[in-house]
C-alpha cells in the first residue's frame, strides 16, 4: 500500500476509482491507460461530456444546491434549498465527473466553450465547498447556517452527513488523480479526520444510516497510506447490525441494519444501501487479506444474481423501502429496479472481481451495464428515469396526466440522487475495461479503444454489443522492435473474457485459427507478439427467447427476447394489437437497417400473434370446457423488439419486456 511521506503528500497516486487492487488477474488501467474511441461505450461519453454534463450543471445550479454551500460559507442568511439532508452529494457527484471530463476533453481538445463552462463550474464548486466547511473541518449545508433545518450529527439514520462525506472523498479523488489538484482531498480529510476522532475505536460506535462512506474511506486510504481511514472502514462495516436503528422510521433492514453482514445469507433491505455496504465490505476484505468475507460476499452476489435480480440486471422488486423482495419476488410492472441501485451493483461486483478474477461477475456486471443502467439515461442524455421497470401498462400514469408531448423520463427529480450518479458512472467507463500485469493485459469488458500496458498495447475494433466480433491489434509490446527489431520479443499473456451466453466461440491469431477454450469464461493467448498482429474473437450472436425461473410468479409462461447481453422488450408504437393480447412465437436477427432511427437501428424481428380478449369473467372455472382464452390467431406478423434500455424514447405508451408465449 501507498506510504505517506512527512509532508503528507502520498508517493505515488493512481488514475483510478479504485486503485491499489491487485487481484489474481492484475491491476485495473484507468484514463490515461484506457480511450474509448467509439462503439456504444465510446457514444455514451461523447454524450456525458456535450449534454449529460453540462445538463446535470445546469440543474445543479437551478435547484440550489451550490448556493447551499455559498449560504455557509458567506453566511447569506437565506434558508436551505430542497428537502434532503443529502443534496450536497449532487455537487460531489457532479463535481467528480467534471474532474473526469476536464481530463478528458483538455486532453482530446474539445471546443474551449464547453470545457470553458465545466471549468468554471469546477472552480466554483471547488471553491463554496471550502469556503463551506466549518473550523473542525466538519461540512454539511443541510446542518450549518443559521436557521439550518438539522442539527449536526443528531440524526445519524436520516441525516446523511458520512454519506454527503463518501461522495465528497471521491469527488476529491477524482480532482486530485485526474486534474493534480488537491485542494477538494485536504477538504475532505480535514472531515475525514475529524469522523476518525468520533467514531473511531475510542470514539462513538456509530454509524450512517446510508452506507456510502466505507468505501470511500478505504479508497482514501490508498491514496494516502493513512491507515486510520482503513481502521475507521472496517469499524463502520462491522458495527452495521448491532439495532443502532432498531427504532428508527422505515425499521432496521432498510438501513441494513437488522443483523450483521457477516450473518446475511441473502441482501435484504433498501437496495441502494445494501450493495452500496457490500462494496464497501469488500474494500475492506481486499485490504485485510480477508479471503473468508470475500468468500461469504461472493456468496450473497450469487444468491443476489439468481434469485433477486431482473433480466436486466435491475434489483430491488418493491417500491416500499425501496428495497429487494423476497427471493423470487420480481414483479415486471413494480419493479423499482433504482438506477442508483444498478450504479451500486457494478461497483460491488468490479471489485468483486478484482478480487477474485471471477468471469461470471463480470457477465452480471455487463447485463447491468447495458440494461437496467442505461434504461435510466435518455438518448438525449438530458432526461432520466429514476426506477426502471420492466413493464409499463396502457392505463399507467405515473401520477400524473399521459401528456403525449411529454417523455416519460424527467428533466430531472426533487430527490436527484440518479442523474449525478449516472454522469460520473459515464466519465470513468474506461476504467472499467482492462486489467494488466507485468507480462499480461486482460480485457475484462470489450469496447472500442485503445488500451495501454506494460506488456502490450493494443487497439480493440468492435461494435460490441451489437456485434460479437472483437479485434484485437497489437500496437506496441515490451520489447521495442523498433529499436531492437533483432530482439526475441518477451512473452505475455492475453485475457479476453468470454461471456457465458457465447456458445462456441472462435478465435484466429492473423487469420490462423486457434483453439477457443475458455476456462472460467476466460480465453488465454500466450505468445512473444509483435506489433501489427491481430486476434480475432467471434461471439457468436443469436437473438434467443429465455424464460424465467418457475418460482418468479409474476412471468410464469413468459419469455424475453435477448441477443448478446442486450435485453429487448415491445413497445406499443410497434405493435398493431394491444400488447397484452400479443403472444410471441419466435424471435429472429435485427432486419437490415437504413441506420438512422436511433431506436429501431438495432431492434430484433419478433414473430407474433395476437389472443383474442378473453370473457369478461376475470376467475373462470378451471373445468370449464370452452376456453376462457382462445388459441392464439394463426396468422402472424411481424413486430420490433427494441433493446430495452432505448424504451420510452418516442411517445409515451405500453412496454413489456415479459412477453406470452403460451
Amino acid at each position: 500500500m501507498p506510504s505517506e511521506t512527512t509532508t503528507g503528500a502520498p508517493e505515488r497516486t493512481s488514475r483510478l476509482p479504485v486503485a491499489g487492487v491487485a487481484g489474481p488477474l492484475g491491476s485495473p488501467l484507468g484514463q490515461g491507460h484506457v480511450v474509448l474511441t467509439g462503439g456504444l461505450l465510446g457514444q455514451w461519453q461523447r454524450r456525458n461530456t456535450h449534454a449529460t454534463l453540462p445538463h446535470a450543471i445546469g440543474q445543479v445550479r437551478a435547484s440550489g444546491v451550490l448556493d447551499n454551500f455559498r449560504r455557509v460559507a458567506h453566511s447569506t442568511g437565506e434558508p436551505f434549498s430542497g428537502s434532503y439532508p443529502f443534496a450536497d452529494t449532487d455537487a460531489y457527484k457532479t463535481l467528480e465527473a467534471a474532474a473526469y471530463e476536464l481530463a478528458r476533453n483538455e486532453t482530446a481538445n474539445e471546443t474551449a466553450h464547453e470545457t470553458a463552462e465545466v471549468r468554471a463550474f469546477y472552480e466554483e464548486a471547488v471553491a463554496l465547498i471550502a469556503g463551506a466547511q466549518a473550523a473542525d473541518g466538519y461540512l454539511s449545508t443541510y446542518h450549518q447556517g443559521a436557521g439550518a433545518p438539522g442539527v449536526p450529527w443528531a440524526d445519524l439514520a436520516g441525516g446523511h452527513e458520512l454519506y454527503n462525506l463518501g461522495h465528497l472523498i471521491q469527488a476529491a479523488l477524482a480532482a486530485a488523480r485526474r486534474l493534480g489538484d488537491r485542494r477538494p482531498l485536504a477538504v475532505a480529510r480535514r472531515f475525514a479526520d475529524l469522523v476518525v476522532d468520533r467514531f473511531g475505536d475510542d470514539g462513538r460506535a456509530e454509524y450512517c444510516g446510508h452506507p456510502q462512506i466505507e468505501a470511500a474511506l478505504v479508497e482514501l486510504y490508498r491514496e494516502t497510506g493513512h491507515q486510520p481511514y482503513l481502521r475507521q472502514a472496517e469499524l463502520f462495516v462491522e458495527r452495521r447490525g448491532s439495532g443502532l436503528f432498531a427504532r428508527a422510521p422505515f425499521g432496521p433492514s432498510y438501513y441494513a441494519d437488522h443483523a450483521p453482514l457477516r450473518d446475511l445469507d441473502t441482501v435484504t433491505g433498501h437496495a441502494v444501501r445494501m450493495v452500496y455496504l457490500a462494496a464497501g465490505a469488500t474494500d475492506v476484505a481486499i485490504e485485510r487479506g480477508d479471503t473468508a468475507r470475500i468468500d461469504h460476499l461472493l456468496r450473497l452476489w450469487d444468491d443476489m444474481v439468481r434469485t433477486k435480480s431482473y433480466v436486466t440486471g435491475g434489483i430491488g422488486s418493491r417500491h416500499s423501502d425501496e428495497a429487494f423482495g423476497d427471493r423470487y419476488e420480481l414483479p415486471s410492472e413494480r419493479a423499482y429496479a433504482e438506477t442508483c441501485a444498478a450504479i451500486g451493483t457494478m461497483q460491488w461486483g468490479w471489485r468483486l472481481f478484482l478480487a477474485t478474477g471471477s468471469a461470471a461477475v463480470l457477465d452480471h456486471v455487463e447485463r447491468v451495464l447495458y440494461n437496467g443502467f442505461a434504461a435510466g439515461i435518455g438518448l438525449d442524455g438530458t432526461r432520466f428515469f429514476y426506477d426502471n421497470p420492466l413493464q409499463r401498462r396502457p392505463d399507467h400514469t405515473d401520477g400524473r396526466p399521459v401528456d403525449p408531448a411529454e417523455p416519460l423520463r424527467r428533466a430531472w427529480f426533487g430527490c436527484a440522487c440518479c442523474p449525478p450518479n449516472a454522469t460520473r458512472w459515464v466519465s470513468q467507463l474506461q476504467d472499467h475495461i482492462a486489467l494488466a500485469t507485468p507480462d499480461g493485459l486482460t480485457i475484462a469488458l470489450p469496447a472500442a479503444g485503445r488500451v495501454h500496458s506494460p506488456a502490450l498495447s493494443v487497439e480493440i475494433v468492435t461494435d460490441y454489443p451489437w456485434d460479437g466480433r472483437i479485434t484485437i491489434r497489437v500496437l506496441d509490446t515490451a520489447t521495442d522492435t523498433a529499436t531492437q527489431p533483432d530482439a526475441d520479443a518477451a512473452p505475455a499473456t492475453l485475457t479476453v473474457r468470454v461471456p457465458g451466453w457465447a456458445t462456441a466461440p472462435r478465435v484466429t491469431v492473423d487469420g490462423t485459427p486457434v483453439a477457443a477454450g475458455a476456462a472460467d469464461g476466460w480465453l488465454r493467448l500466450t505468445r512473444a507478439w509483435r506489433p501489427g498482429q491481430e486476434v480475432v474473437l467471434d461471439l457468436p450472436m443469436h437473438a434467443r427467447l429465455v424464460t424465467s425461473h418457475p418460482a418468479v410468479d409474476a412471468t410464469r409462461g413468459a419469455v424475453a427476447a435477448v441477443r448478446g447481453p442486450v435485453v429487448h422488450c415491445l413497445e406499443q408504437a410497434d405493435s398493431p394489437a394491444p400488447l397484452d393480447d400479443v403472444v410471441v412465437h419466435a424471435v429472429g436477427e435485427p432486419p437490415p437497417s437504413d441506420g438512422f432511427d436511433a431506436v429501431l437501428r438495432h431492434a430484433l424481428t419478433a414473430h407474433v400473434s395476437r389472443r383474442p380478449p378473453p370473457s369478461d369473467d376475470p376467475y373462470p372455472a378451471a373445468d370449464r370446457t370452452d376456453p376462457p382464452n382462445p388459441p392464439a390467431s394463426s396468422t402472424t406478423t411481424q413486430v420490433a423488439l427494441v433493446p430495452y434500455h432505448l424504451w420510452a424514447n418516442r411517445e409515451p405508451g405500453a412496454m413489456r419486456v415479459w412477453l406470452r408465449h403460451t
